[in-house]
């Protein structure tokens, strides 16, 4: 049995809230379960299963949404972010810091993990001798979870060779049950042979998916570089509630700060400034406040255009990703929070879903093309969807190929659409599992998603 999971983005906690342990708890009791029900087979027979793997598909650990990296200012000579030099001792020093900060303020949940891998929460019934499960028996049969963590673009970092990494890996290995070695963490599926070939077994590819994103996948540099994203999302967003409170910490009403924090847990994406002004006006009701943290807002962009790292992303005589960004925050720039809630609401009514679906790429992966794989799955997105490729064949043995997209385990604060005038947003955390089966495991079925919400 095999499970996959991806973009849980659990944090520091000095940025936006990380899904709760609870999901985790509740996670590990479905996992019982499922492991339960694979274990009947596909003549009737209950014959506990002897394998089972949880691949964790990119971001997991988000040390990019963290705080801590804007210790350093530009220009100074321990300046340090994500996308300055790895080799430099200041940046091993910095993501060990925040990578114990978020094992630390997240151990509840990777507790689970660990418990997971060490056979503490997988307990099976024996079989009896007529095949089912033996009900009179105390005995119970403890499935060790094997979990395997590949990087995304939130977690590449833990990609990056070097011995100062490999200390910061054996330290996440240690604390969420791995059974990853401390080398890099991969990736691509060929960069780890042997779980590819468990993956394949299964007629599984699986890839994080920001691949096919220009914003936080550099394709000429490669996974172990920085993207556009990594820039915007720590010098802009993750910035914004650090300057505000800078600037106006002794005129800013209670409550302000932590919800400017939750910026990245907005959706859609576009309903940003519907959220900032609308708690502006919730906690202050101050026009002046709003002007003044629009300036903020304003200032953090200006400056991010002018960082070295993001001119260094602009293409001479091409209109590429960043003069895309200057345009938008140009705009962004001459127009108030007011006005760019006016132009959000008219773009969301012309949208029928937030995000962007993955699966045109699925039909180029050469797996799909070679038929040898039944399930292309990405992360990324946070937008879970099942999209049929092919078929080919005639019922009952037709032989079906699918893109499925394994969402997000995330707190959202979404847009009432009722009246997003009215700047009012609901709160929920949702939470996104695939399971796929081999052989005559679960009765011969071959798949299943489960996603949920709950508040």
């Amino acid at each position: 049995m095999l499970v996959i999971i991806s973009d849980v983005h659990l944090g520091d906690g000095t940025a936006a809230s990380s899904i709760s342990p609870s999901a985790f708890h509740l996670f590990s009791n479905r996992l019982r379960e499922t492991a339960y029900y694979a274990s009947f087979r596909r003549d009737g027979s209950y014959r506990p299963i002897e394998d089972l793997d949880l691949l964790l598909l990119g971001d997991i650990l988000d040390p990019l949404h963290s705080t801590l990296w804007l210790d350093t200012a530009p220009g100074a000579p321990d300046y340090t972010r994500p996308w300055t030099d790895p080799g430099s001792p200041n940046f091993a020093d910095m993501l060990s810091k925040t990578t114990n900060a978020i094992l630390s303020v997240n151990q509840e949940a990777l507790d689970v993990l660990q418990r997971c891998a060490n056979g503490e929460i997988v307990l099976l019934p024996p079989a009896n001798a007529r095949g089912e499960p033996d009900a009179d028996s105390k005995e119970r049969i403890p499935i060790r979870v094997r979990i395997h963590y590949m990087v995304g673009n939130h977690d590449w970092y833990y990609g990056l060779p070097g011995q100062r990494f490999d200390e910061i890996r054996k330290n996440i290995v240690e604390s969420m049950g791995l059974c990853n070695d401390t080398g890099p963490f991969p990736y691509d599926l060929d960069e780890h042979p042997a779980l590819r070939a468990e993956l394949a077994s299964y007629r599984v590819l699986a890839r994080h998916g920001d691949y096919y994103d220009k914003f936080n996948f550099n394709r000429e540099k490669g996974r172990n570089h920085s993207a556009l994203g990594d820039i915007f999302t720590m010098d802009v967003c993750n910035r914004y509630p650090v300057e505000v409170q800078r600037r106006y910490g002794d005129q800013l009403p209670a409550g302000i700060i932590e919800s400017l924090r939750q910026i990245t847990n907005i959706r859609p994406t576009l309903a940003m400034p519907l959220w900032i002004s609308g708690q502006i006006k919730r906690h202050a009701g101050s026009a002046g406040l709003e002007t003044d943290l629009k300036k903020v807002w304003d200032d953090l962009c200006d400056q991010f255009l002018q960082l070295e790292a993001v001119r260094e992303e602009d293409k001479a005589f091409k209109f590429d990703i960043v003069d895309a960004m200057q345009l938008l925050l140009k705009v962004s720039k001459r127009t108030s929070f007011e006005t760019l809630n006016d132009i959000v609401i008219w773009i969301q009514d012309r949208l029928h879903e937030d995000g962007h679906s993955l699966a045109r790429h699925a039909l180029q992966e050469p797996a799909f093309l070679d038929n040898s794989a039944r399930f292309i799955v990405y992360g990324h997105t946070h937008h879970h969807e099942i999209i049929a490729l092919d078929s080919d064949g005639e019922p009952p043995d037709e032989q079906n190929q699918l893109c499925i997209n394994s969402g997000t385990w995330r707190p959202y604060y979404n847009l009432a659409v009722k009246d997003p005038t009215e700047q009012k947003f609901v709160q929920y955390q949702t939470l996104t599992y695939l399971t796929f089966y081999k052989d005559d495991e679960r009765a011969g079925r071959l798949v299943e998603t489960w996603s949920g919400a709950y508040i």
